[in-house]
């Protein structure tokens, strides 16, 4: 799936029930989401599932403050966005 095609799904799925809850809870919920993927990575536990959860509540913060994701991570696109160096050489 692309990352348009994720974000796209995600805002099909999530976005009226994301927009109603507002962007500080959903946030909330993001934030929670990577304390449960920190308490996966400590025990070795289902991190796949963990980082899935954190990347579609990531999408979901993105589509409320109506960031095309795609585009935001083009900045990324020739290497470290401080350094330009692939790979990156900063301190």
């Amino acid at each position: 799936m692309t990352v348009s095609a994720f974000q796209k799904k995600i805002r099909d799925i999530y976005l009226e029930k994301d927009s109603g809850r507002g962007i500080e809870a959903t946030f909330n919920w993001l934030v929670e989401e990577i304390g449960e993927l920190a308490r996966a990575i400590r025990g070795k536990a289902d991190m796949e599932g963990e980082l899935a959860d954190c990347a579609a509540w990531l999408f979901s913060v993105a589509n409320i403050l109506n960031v095309n994701m795609q585009e935001a991570i083009a900045k990324y696109e020739n290497g470290c966005p401080k350094c330009g160096k692939i790979p990156c050489v900063c301190d």
